[in-house]
């Protein structure tokens, strides 16, 4: 199921909202490879939400979607995730860090402008690293299992094709 929202005409760079219904990890993950084919180097992919909603299995999903052959695991622990695809993905997980500073410090920023496309998990945790024009995807939890999905990307074209 999903929704639409058009921009409204005062905003500056114009966004459009989607709003998807997914009832497992694999329709999670076939989400991700869905929005992977309108990400383009330098992309930023911010993604919020609670534990356990589905962050890592859209990361799974957009990264099949760049090509990505290697299997993609949760950089918990060792934070940042380089991968090559069509494009690189470069995946990280801001759980663990303390802020903006370590992200910096880390040598993640760099990563936000390059080659590739960039994904990061707990994005709400380094607020000031991430750039004004990345898309911005929130999961929740629904109360029966599924997961509500929205994203927010200035692309046109963004949710023709999201039916799952």
């Amino acid at each position: 199921m999903m929704r639409e929202s058009s921009p409204r005409p005062e905003e500056a760079a114009p966004a459009r909202d989607i709003e998807i219904i997914t009832r497992s990890p694999e329709q999670t993950e076939a989400l991700g490879e869905k929005l992977a084919k309108y990400l383009k180097a330098g992309t930023v992919v911010a993604l919020r939400g609670t534990l356990g909603t589905g962050k890592t299995c859209l990361a799974k999903g957009i990264a099949r979607g760049l090509g990505v052959k290697e299997t993609v695991t949760s950089p918990t622990y060792t934070i940042i995730c380089e991968y090559e695809g069509t494009l690189p993905f470069y995946h990280i997980d801001a759980y663990r860090l303390s802020g903006d500073g370590e992200f910096e410090a880390l040598g993640a920023g760099e990563l936000l402008y390059g080659e590739g496309v960039t994904v990061i998990e707990w994005s709400e945790r380094v607020p000031l690293s991430v750039p004004p024009e990345a898309w911005v995807i929130e999961l929740s939890l629904l109360d029966e299992g599924g997961r509500k999905i929205r994203v927010r990307a200035a692309d046109p074209a963004l949710g023709r094709d999201m039916e799952l």
